[in-house]
């Protein structure tokens, strides 16, 4: 998947993104809390990326879409995330259910491995997913990333969560940067 365009979302995205995520919610529902419930439309979408914009630009969390670099269609969406601390991101991700074993997710992977090294303040980024999700285990072993092992996540969100998350780490160095 060489021709994907990972960035931030604009305003103009929200109809491509609510399209997405509503062929996508039953794919993505045992594996993202957010996917339940009725699809809040176009317009909260719109405020969605209004808001994770702002929270962006003041240095918070970075959403992306992935889109096909020759139509412009959105194959899918991720991030990176400050949960894990301050010189370091997590990177999540989701695929549309059309695009599952096409390498999307690991060609947004690399471009967002690149996009957090890009600052040098960061030192790793890490991929952290229920341990029965062996779709987003086999990006992050794809992607060169360290297995660390599982811990006990005794909060689960999504119906498909079993309670073990797996942990991956990936280095400035190890990734060449």
């Amino acid at each position: 998947m060489a021709d994907l365009v990972v960035r931030a979302y604009e305003a103009d995205d929200a109809a491509a993104l609510e399209a997405a995520v509503a062929a996508s919610r039953e794919h993505l529902r045992p594996w993202m809390a957010w996917a339940a419930g009725p699809p809040p439309g176009v317009a909260w979408r719109r405020r969605w990326i209004r808001d994770v914009c702002a929270e962006e630009a003041a240095g918070g969390d970075r959403y992306r879409g992935f889109f096909d670099a020759a139509d412009g269609t959105l194959l899918g969406s991720g991030g990176l995330h400050r949960r894990i601390g301050p010189r370091a991101w997590e990177i999540g991700y989701w695929v549309h259910v059309d695009q599952i074993g096409r390498g999307v997710a690991t060609a947004a992977v690399a471009q967002l491995v690149a996009e957090a090294f890009s600052d040098p303040d960061v030192d790793l980024v890490q991929i952290h997913h229920d341990a029965a999700n062996l779709a987003s285990g086999a990006v992050a072993r794809r992607s060169g990333f360290t297995d660390l092992g599982t811990v006990a996540k005794p909060n689960l969100a999504a119906p498909g969560e079993t309670g073990v998350e797996r942990r991956w780490r990936l280095e400035r160095e190890a990734a060449g940067f």
